[in-house]
């Protein structure tokens, strides 16, 4: 499991990330953190529940702007939110405009039906 996450720190190191996003089980949640913190690395860790965590690490600036979002579920991010973060985790950016095309025209499309 932890192979993994060395190869994520690993890529970030090495300028291939400007963040990363690991999903894992709670229960590695110190280890996780001892590595980063070995690697001087800044980083964020939400709790998905008691069993799953989120851990976020990245460049300065990439962070600050997690740490503004509106949520920690991300589930629960704004549109605006949710492309940013695509973008600074290195998603396909055609994929992502493509997502947030699809998202806010859902949205256009909802107030349409509500003002009928």
């Amino acid at each position: 499991m932890l192979e993994i996450f060395n190869q994520l720190i690993y890529e970030y190191q090495k300028g291939m990330r400007d963040m990363v996003l690991y999903t894992c089980s709670s229960k590695f949640r110190n280890e996780i953190e001892t590595l980063l913190k070995k690697h001087g690395l800044l980083y964020k860790i939400y709790a998905l529940s008691d069993e799953k965590i989120n851990v976020f690490f990245g460049a300065e600036p990439c962070i600050k702007i997690l740490e503004n979002f509106s949520s920690e579920n991300l589930s629960k991010l704004t549109k605006e939110e949710d492309f940013i973060l695509g973008i600074m985790l290195g998603y396909s950016r055609e994929e992502q405009y493509n997502r947030y095309i699809s998202n806010i025209n859902c949205h256009k499309m909802d107030n349409i039906a509500l003002l009928r």
